[in-house]
């Protein structure tokens, strides 16, 4: 778990996994925490690059340092992922999570590759309905307002047949504390995203639960129908489809990740100054070489997220040196910087060379690795 602090004082409690494209940026619904999206990821492809995090008061980010509305958590989440150095995202939120996908995409849709949001719209509720969940929760507690969350949350069959998960979403929902929680019913109460949502022209897919009690599935499909490039299927579940059924969820979510291209996956792996060196030098001899590279190397073999790009480091590694290819290490091992593998991973690739391919090799490749980033570590 890492943490974030702006200069504004709000604090996201977030977990990051490298890999290829846009991140998937998970954002959750009231009541829960980042754990949700767990069995979700576990069913999407390794090599893709994802994020979540907690949103104010909730799992373990602190409070927000002032009363949270959709648009300021919005705007906090995006000055995170500029400390993160992370332009482009495919925000995935759920509920009240994607009412702030929604505030994202409206305030900077070029920050955006495509859009998924689920079990949500523009406006939920009434503002009577959330002012007495206000009220309950401020008098009563978490404890005693928590069965009527959940029947909402989940159709009864998932009590009798999944008890343990029920069981763990109702401690899930417990642990939020009263203010916190009033205070994102405040948030959603008081927003209503219709006319920025119809605005947004981000590819988008909608996706409503048929049991669900808080955002029923005419709802999200009228949202959609607003939307200027907008889809809307509907899963067999209720409000929590990413613990109802995550591997539908994962599979519908997967339509929306943007493929990547050649020339993308050069830039992201060797870095934009040393592609654009390498573009500076091209000759109408060299040009056709270049694209086959391009396309081959980069386009099918490393655009690829079946597996990881620290695991492809390592692999790339590995084999330019048990081939004696010294003049392509240093280049990948100053990858290492942008693919996530570390020294040790460098090592135990070389190791693996020694063993399998002969001692010489892995030497002069630990060599030619250890000049490298001891220069790396130099600036």
């Amino acid at each position: 778990m890492r943490f974030h602090t702006d200069a504004e004082g709000w604090t996201i409690a977030h977990r990051r996994r490298d890999g290829v494209g846009p991140p998937l940026l998970f954002l959750n619904a009231l009541g829960s925490d980042q754990s949700i999206w767990d069995a979700v990821i576990a069913h999407l492809p390794r090599g893709r690059a994802v994020l979540t995090c907690d949103l104010p008061g909730h799992g373990l980010s602190p409070a927000a340092p002032e009363a949270p509305t959709i648009e300021g958590i919005a705007r906090a989440v995006l000055r995170w992922l500029d400390a993160l150095d992370i332009g482009l995202v495919v925000p995935c939120g759920l509920s009240v999570g994607g009412m702030i996908a929604q505030g994202m995409a409206a305030a900077a849709p070029d920050r955006c590759a495509a859009l998924v949001l689920v079990c949500t719209a523009p406006r939920i509720g009434t503002a009577a309905r959330w002012n007495d969940r206000i009220a309950r929760v401020e008098h009563e507690g978490m404890a005693a307002t928590a069965p009527e969350i959940l029947d909402a949350w989940f159709p009864p069959a998932f009590r009798r047949d999944r008890p343990d998960d029920w069981l763990g979403a109702r401690t899930m929902l417990e642990r939020v504390p009263p203010a916190a929680y009033a205070a994102l019913c405040a948030a959603i109460r008081d927003a209503d995203l219709a006319d920025e949502t119809a605005a947004i022209a981000v590819p988008t897919l909608c996706i409503a639960g048929n049991h669900d009690a808080s955002v029923p599935p005419d709802a999200v499909a009228a949202m959609a129908a607003a939307m200027p490039d907008a889809a809307a299927v509907t899963l067999p579940t209720g409000h929590l489809p990413c613990l109802e059924a995550p591997e539908a969820l994962a599979d519908a979510i997967r339509t929306m990740l943007p493929a990547r291209d050649g020339p993308s996956t050069r830039r992201a792996v060797l870095g934009t100054d040393h592609v654009k060196r390498a573009e500076a030098a091209r000759t109408d001899l060299t040009g056709p070489f270049q694209d086959l590279i391009t396309e081959g190397a980069w386009g099918a073999v490393w655009a690829s997220d079946a597996i990881t790009p620290r695991e492809r480091s390592m692999l790339t590694l590995a084999l330019l040196a048990a081939q004696g290819n010294w003049d392509e290490i240093a280049m990948h091992v100053r990858a290492t910087a942008r693919t996530g593998a570390t020294p040790t991973d460098v090592q135990q690739a070389f190791q693996h060379v020694a063993v399998y391919a002969g001692v010489p090799r892995a030497n002069h490749a630990l060599r030619i690795a250890r000049d490298v980033l001891r220069e790396m570590d130099d600036g």
